[in-house]
């Protein structure tokens, strides 16, 4: 697999987004769905993606009543 970059530098995630869910027990856990490939967890890297997952997250809490949280989350340094 090559992650390089158009400008040959290599992806480096410092940050991501992350769609919690929780259950009626409290029990949370990050959204996902199943593609083609397997399952896809609804976490982004950059707000764009965020921004193309939001869809997807509300047709998940429109079939399953289940509302959501975007959390961020960095690396520790």
């Amino acid at each position: 697999m090559n992650n390089k970059l158009a400008n040959g530098q290599y992806l480096r995630i410092t940050e991501i987004f992350a769609f919690v869910a929780k259950d009626k027990d409290g029990h949370e856990g990050i959204m996902g769905f199943k593609g083609p490939d397997g399952w896809m967890p609804l976490i982004g890297a950059d707000l764009e993606r965020v921004d193309q997952l939001v869809p997807i997250a509300d047709k998940i809490t429109a079939a399953t009543g289940q509302k959501y949280e975007i959390r961020y989350f960095t690396q520790k340094i």
